[in-house]
C-alpha cells in the first residue's frame, strides 16, 4: 500500500477510536438511564479497535496509537522510518475526533467541558490516585496490550482472530484502569481530549506519553524473546 493510504487508514482508525471511546464517556455515560456507565465505556473502546482493525488493519497494520507503533518497532515488526509519519497521522485523527465531539457535545444547553474524557493523576484521577500509581498502571496495561497485539498477530497464532483478542484486551484494560487514570495506553487518544479540557490536563499529558511508550517498548523487547523460535 502507498504511504498516503496507510497514513489515511491510521488517521481514520484513530479518529474512530477517539470519537467512539471518548464519545461514549462524554455523551452516553452522562445519562445513567441509558445503562452505558463504566462497563459500557470500556466496551466502546474495545469495539472501536475491533471494528477498525478488521476495516483498515490490512492497509496500515491497524496501530491507531503511537505506543503501538513504538511497541511494534521494538518488537522488530515495524520500520523506523515510518514511526514519525504514523504518529502524526494518529495525532491528526485523535485531534479531529475530539474537535467534532466537542462541537456535538457543546450543542447541549447545560454543557460543561470538564475533563472531557481526559486522563489525569492526583486530583485529575477519577479515583484520586497518585502519580506513582497512575504511572505504574499505564506502563503495565500498555505492556500487556502490546503483548496481546504482538502475540495475536504472530504468524503462528490462529489467523483472522487478532482483532477480537485486541479489542477484548483493550476492553479489559479499561475495566481495570478507568478508576485510576481514566485509561490512556494511547498518547494520541490522551492528547486530543486534553487540548479541549485544557489547563492541568495538558500539563499532565507528559505521563500519558511517557508511561505508554515505556510499557510498549518493554513489551516489544519481551515479545521478541517470548516468541523466538
Amino acid at each position: 500500500m502507498a504511504i498516503s493510504q496507510r497514513l489515511g487508514a491510521e488517521a481514520f482508525g484513530t479518529f474512530w477510536l477517539t470519537f467512539g471511546g471518548c464519545g461514549s464517556a462524554v455523551l452516553a455515560a452522562a445519562f445513567p438511564q441509558l445503562g452505558i456507565a463504566f462497563a459500557g465505556v470500556s466496551l466502546a473502546f474495545g469495539l472501536t479497535v475491533l471494528t477498525m482493525a478488521y476495516t483498515v488493519g490490512h492497509i496500515s497494520g491497524g496501530h491507531f496509537n503511537p505506543a503501538v507503533t513504538i511497541g511494534l518497532w521494538a518488537g522488530g515488526k515495524f520500520n523506523a522510518a515510518d514511526i514519525v509519519p504514523y504518529i502524526l497521522a494518529q495525532l491528526a485523527g485523535a485531534i479531529a475526533a475530539s474537535a467534532v465531539l466537542y462541537l456535538i457535545a457543546s450543542g447541549k444547553p447545560d454543557f460543561v467541558t470538564g475533563g472531557f474524557a481526559s486522563n489525569g493523576y492526583d486530583a485529575l484521577s477519577p479515583g484520586k490516585y497518585g502519580l506513582v500509581s497512575c504511572f505504574l498502571m499505564e506502563v503495565v496495561t500498555t505492556f500487556f496490550f502490546l503483548i496481546i497485539i504482538l502475540g495475536s498477530t504472530s504468524a503462528r497464532a490462529p489467523a483472522g482472530f487478532a482483532p477480537i483478542a485486541i479489542g477484548l484486551g483493550l476492553t479489559l484494560i479499561h475495566l481495570i484502569s478507568i478508576p485510576v487514570t481514566n485509561t490512556s495506553v494511547n498518547p494520541a487518544r490522551s492528547t486530543g481530549p486534553a487540548l479541549f479540557a485544557g489547563g492541568a490536563y495538558i500539563g499532565q499529558l507528559w505521563l500519558f506519553w511517557l508511561a505508554p511508550m515505556i510499557g510498549a517498548a518493554l513489551a516489544g523487547v519481551t515479545s521478541r524473546w517470548l516468541q523466538e523460535d
